[in-house]
């Protein structure tokens, strides 16, 4: 998606195209991991879930603007302290959009990235309960146990993970 601007490339003020780079390149990353990883199908919404989860992190994380021309190898250690389990990620991707609004006002990355967000908070998929007792129900065919329907944030961050993990 392009985003039409207001300002020129000198300044001026004109009404130019600007590509959204920062967010497309934090996508793309995010869509690497995951294909490499080979966890699902990328035309499943839990890949699109945890496309989302790993992009904003990569694209949230870049807090001196250099992500583009950043070697992904020398960020995967603070991508995966990040997302591990037992940190607040989903607080501070709340935070850190909340900061980034506030430090460079509404642009098409950030457009994109909150867009990325409300999908990640307002969809639910439906998932394995993996709060259910063992053996509390019976099993069903190909797909053994309870489902429960789970925000897609919680399907996407720890799949984002076991992706960087087998980077």
């Amino acid at each position: 998606m392009l985003h039409r601007g207001h300002e020129g490339t000198d300044g001026s003020g004109g009404d130019e195209l600007t590509v959204p780079m920062a967010w497309l390149y934090a996508e793309y990353v995010a869509d690497q991991l995951l294909r490499g990883g080979d966890l699902m199908p990328p035309t499943s919404f839990e890949f699109r879930a945890g496309r989302y989860a790993l992009a904003l992190t990569v694209f949230l994380s870049d807090t001196d603007g250099e992500l583009c021309g950043a070697e992904v190898v020398s960020r995967l250690e603070t991508w995966l302290s990040l997302t591990a389990y037992d940190q607040p990620w989903r607080e501070w991707v709340r935070e850190r959009l909340a900061e980034t609004a506030a430090d460079d006002g509404p642009d098409g990355d950030l457009v994109l990235a909150r867009a990325a967000w409300r999908w990640l908070q307002d969809t639910e998929l439906l998932a394995p309960d993996l709060n259910a007792v063992p053996g509390g129900a019976p099993a069903t065919g190909e797909d053994e146990g309870p489902k429960v329907w789970t925000p897609a944030w919680q399907l996407g961050l720890p799949l984002g993970h076991l992706a960087i993990h087998l980077f």
